[in-house]
């Protein structure tokens, strides 16, 4: 890793596919910068003045001493492409990065990876599935870290459920470092760095945080990963585009399998519906898929079972309120009020209760969802 990598991500006009174009023909960041004009418009077949122009000015490196200043200042890790620490699954794709700055283990990002992604809004139903596969998945394969986007609901769920049971995890972000949002899952990315994990983005500081690269760090997602779970989805969103271009990259596209009628499975639904994703129910099934250590995992899935479950150490009203729900079901308070007769404020108290001993979940906008 040299100044020159990370100047030529700095280059005025000249694109990721410029760059890449570039590398192949020279070699080298630094054998760009000492290329004359003619190699640059004879050899690499430039047609514009204006990134000739670019590239000769002295802007690039510039901008490159003070981004290396600022990774010192602030412990990160700049890899090239061209570096030998850089993760060999990204590197195979035609839209890598050029620099990947990073945070904590990087030997998290040479693991066998699977991505996790799905909607913010997740049930109840996807967080308990998709943590009881991470377990699984562990389990089977010790060596596997899970890859995800450090955002609300089922990024952070999956990088939880990884760390609580010892994987490795990456969190990819669509920031530059050592900024975490949203701000709220700074505790979890603390975690991750603790516990041997990674966080990732190819975003410098000098770029502004507009809220506008989450479609480029859903592709790091899935470059990074030999597989991509799909665990809820709506029809549109972000982890629909990250199984796009895992599709693109010719990686492994799965999807944990939802209700029929609740929305925030209809995309997850829909890739398996379309053959676009293949089902998977557990760790087994994911490590089947990928043609991980085949034999080792025959036969094994996941398999619901009735079992038995006894509500211990609550209230008669909260029992009725538990009775009035169905699991999985998401209920508006209201509804609740008709249901049994209390009163809202009751019905507001006991759900806090229930909350704190794990029986439901509150939702946004007085509703919830029985676990």
């Amino acid at each position: 890793m040299n100044i020159y990598d990370i100047a030529l991500s700095f280059v005025q006009g000249l694109g990721l596919k410029g760059a890449h174009h570039l590398l192949d023909t020279f070699g080298s960041a630094e054998a760009i910068f000492k290329a004359s004009d003619e190699e640059l418009i004879g050899r690499a077949l430039i047609n514009s003045k204006a990134i000739v122009d670019a590239i000769r000015s002295k802007e690039p490196l510039r901008c490159a001493e003070k981004e290396l200043q600022y990774a010192q200042k602030h412990n990160i890790t700049p890899i090239a492409l061209t570096d030998p620490a850089y993760p060999h699954t990204l590197k195979e794709c035609p839209d890598a990065p050029i620099v990947l700055y990073t945070m904590g283990n990087i030997e998290a990002l040479h693991r066998p990876s699977v991505a996790f992604v799905g909607t913010r809004h997740m049930s109840a139903y996807g967080q308990r599935i998709a943590t009881k596969i991470i377990e699984q998945l562990k389990e089977l394969s010790p060596e596997v870290s899970i890859v995800s986007g450090l955002a609300l609901g089922n990024d952070g769920n999956a990088h939880r459920a990884a760390l609580d049971c010892g994987a490795a995890t990456v969190g990819v972000i669509a920031n530059a470092l050592p900024e975490i949002a949203p701000a709220t899952n700074q505790p979890l990315a603390d975690r991750i760095l603790r516990n041997g994990g990674a966080i990732v983005t190819e975003i410098s500081s000098q770029h502004k945080n507009t809220g506008k690269f989450f479609p480029s760090r859903n592709r790091i997602i899935a470059g990074l990963s030999s597989g991509t779970v799909v665990v809820e989805s709506p029809y549109k969103g972000g982890s629909l585009l990250t199984a796009d271009n895992a599709f693109d990259y010719g990686r492994v596209v799965m999807a944990i399998p939802g209700r029929a009628d609740d929305k925030t499975s209809y995309g997850s639904n829909l890739l398996i519906k379309h053959n676009k994703a293949a089902m998977v129910c557990s760790g087994g099934d994911i490590l089947h898929e990928l043609g991980w250590d085949v034999e080792r995992v025959k036969g094994v899935s996941y398999v619901p079972k009735d079992e038995a479950v006894e509500v211990v150490n609550v209230s008669d009203d909260e029992r009725r309120l538990l009775e009035a729900m169905r699991p999985g079901e998401v209920i508006d308070y209201d509804l609740l009020v008709e249901r049994t007769s209390m009163s809202a404020g009751v019905v507001s108290a006991l759900m806090v209760s229930l909350e704190l001993c794990g029986l439901v979940r509150l939702l946004p906008g007085k509703r919830c969802e029985k676990i």
